[in-house]
């Protein structure tokens, strides 16, 4: 009986002094944790981080093509010279003739290489803009030269 009395004593006191099964994970050793719920938080919330951040990569470079595209249309539109032409010729002193008779008139003429061509185009005027050629352009044929025309010259 003294050996049943004293185990008896030795379960109660593991018992009392040890923490509850909650906290412990069982009476004899841990509780085995759910590891596939954790892994799976973890790999969701990886994925969400990876989505959001393609998401503003691609708006990064959505917004870096639509600055990009500004800035050569800008480029491209300075570049850019226009030309009020009074006269194209195949000779080159035929164009030299011709540039000095509207320099004579006050004209700031260029002679131009046409692109692609060995024409020699006479530019009686020349603007950077394109509205303010198109206007003189006009004027030009209503009362100077009818056979003007506008070169657009990068």
């Amino acid at each position: 009986m003294r050996h049943l009395s004293a185990a008896a004593f030795i379960l109660i006191m593991i018992l009392v002094l040890s923490p509850s099964c909650k906290n412990r994970g069982g009476l004899f050793g841990r509780k085995k944790a759910d590891t596939t719920g954790v892994w799976l938080a973890r790999q969701d919330s990886i994925r969400i981080a990876d989505s959001i951040r393609k998401a503003q990569e691609a708006i990064l470079a959505i917004e870096n093509a639509r600055l990009d595209s500004i800035r050569l249309a800008d480029e491209a539109r300075l570049a850019y010279k226009f030309h009020i032409v009074v006269g194209s010729f195949y000779t080159p002193e035929y164009a030299k003739n011709l540039a000095e008779e509207y320099k004579s008139k006050g004209y700031t003429v260029q002679i131009l290489q046409m692109r692609g061509s060995r024409f020699q185009l006479v530019s009686a005027e020349a603007f950077d803009k394109f509205r303010p050629a198109i206007n003189k352009l006009k004027d030009y044929q209503e009362n100077i030269m009818p056979d003007a025309w506008l070169y657009i010259d990068k």
